[in-house]
């Protein structure tokens, strides 16, 4: 196994050392920093939390895997050459050390109340075709063992996370027939209110207030989740739920792919009270690459990867440096830092926290940032999953209330009565 180890580092190095990486300014980073971060990166390779590749597939392909060759450079083929999220391929994620993926089922808000959980379903089964097209690159990860052995085996572990509760038409049993087929985590909301919890844009006002937070049903979906090993994302949710959320979990909980508000005031971004209680609860801030939710000047100026270390720092601050990881957003974000265009560019992230003045980073702290905090937490899940089952803990079929529905109840022939 060790020689094995040796030899992909050994890989690695030979690899990075073709690449060049630039700071925001035009200059290369110095040969010492990127050394370190070849070091770094061969030891901990990247797990990002959030990568939109398979809406693209079905965009483009109406998931079609066939047509789909991402095995090639991808900017330099049609259709994806004239794609405005034109992000990732295998070698790119190659070039930019990746070790680890959740790829999102992702569906719009439109479906929520209609066909939404067909559509999921179609992304998640689009999500496994990929990973068992390229078995030579992509292994199959629904654990953090999972994780860990595709690393050592030089693969690049691919987990699912679905983006939205609307996936799971308000039904337990849904939920739980997601993680049977391999979701390891959900975010509670995207850009609409489901009827058991708030989105982050009722903080800005585009749509009002539905569920005060998370109503009991939607603690409910918490509990579930704990009892099933599945990671709770607070991506996308609104501060209140953020806090309830955290005052109801048995388990830590992960934002998939946000900032902090402190830095960028957009709604998505993460306040300050919740950071500070990230140790309480175990959690993880994977930092997001949309300049809009890096910078409130986004439209203005230039955002750089400077902005991207300016919030890991921050996080850092507030909550210490075991609650960070990454969480880029490729491939669903229109927009994307001056020298982050792509997963290839992950290392300028490293090459840039090496390089920053605030802290003196450590090759142990750049490498909790890359992979480790990642890990822990999914096993730390998995921890409380296995002392539930071991209590007793059986699974909860407890109906929504229609007091949480409303009105939406059009497509439903069956309904709980208040």
């Amino acid at each position: 196994m060790m020689r094995q180890i040796l030899s992909l580092l050994c890989l690695v190095s030979l690899a990075c050392s073709k690449h060049v990486a630039w700071r925001p300014d035009g200059t290369e980073y110095s040969a010492r920093t990127m050394e370190r971060v070849w070091r770094v990166l061969g030891e901990f390779p990247v797990i990002d939390g959030h990568n939109d590749f398979p809406m693209a597939i079905r965009d483009l392909f109406h998931n079609d895997i066939d047509a789909v060759n991402f095995d090639h450079d991808l900017t330099q083929e049609a259709p994806w050459n004239d794609f405005y999220m034109n992000h990732c391929d295998l070698p790119r994620m190659r070039e930019g050390q990746m070790g680890g993926q959740f790829w999102s089922a992702y569906i719009s808000c439109e479906a929520q109340f209609s066909d939404a959980v067909q559509l999921f379903m179609e992304q998640v089964d689009i999500i496994k075709q990929l990973v068992a097209k390229y078995p030579n690159d992509l292994k199959w990860a629904v654990s953090s063992d999972d994780i860990e052995a595709a690393i050592s085996e030089g693969r690049i572990a691919s987990m699912i996370g679905v983006e939205s509760g609307h996936a799971i038409g308000s039904s337990l049993a849904i939920l739980r027939s997601l993680y049977e087929l391999g979701v390891r985590y959900m975010t509670l909301t995207h850009s609409c209110n489901t009827p058991w919890a708030d989105a982050a844009q009722v903080e800005s006002g585009d749509f009002p207030v539905r569920a005060d937070g998370i109503t009991q049903f939607g603690q409910k979906v918490i509990h579930e989740m704990n009892r099933l090993g599945m990671l709770v994302d607070l991506a996308h949710v609104s501060s209140d739920v953020m806090r309830q959320v955290i005052n109801t979990t048995l388990a830590p909980v992960i934002f998939s792919h946000s900032g902090a508000r402190s830095v960028c005031s957009n709604v998505r971004n993460v306040p300050d009270d919740v950071l500070q209680r990230m140790p309480e609860v175990g959690g993880l801030v994977m930092v997001n690459f949309f300049t809009c939710y890096l910078s409130d000047d986004c439209r203005e100026r230039d955002v750089t990867v400077l902005d991207v270390v300016k919030h890991i720092n921050h996080i850092r601050k507030v909550a210490g440096v075991d609650y960070i990881g990454i969480g880029g957003d490729y491939n669903g974000v229109p927009w994307t830092p001056v020298g982050l265009e792509d997963v290839s560019k992950y290392p300028s992230v490293f090459a840039a926290l090496i390089e920053d003045q605030e802290y003196e980073w450590t090759d142990e702290e750049l490498g909790k940032v890359a992979n480790k905090n990642l890990i822990r937490v999914l096993r730390e899940v998995e921890g409380v999953r296995d002392r539930l089952a071991a209590e007793g803990l059986r699974a909860d079929n407890t109906w929504v209330p229609q007091g949480d529905l409303g009105e939406d109840t059009g497509c439903m022939s069956e309904v709980e009565q208040a």
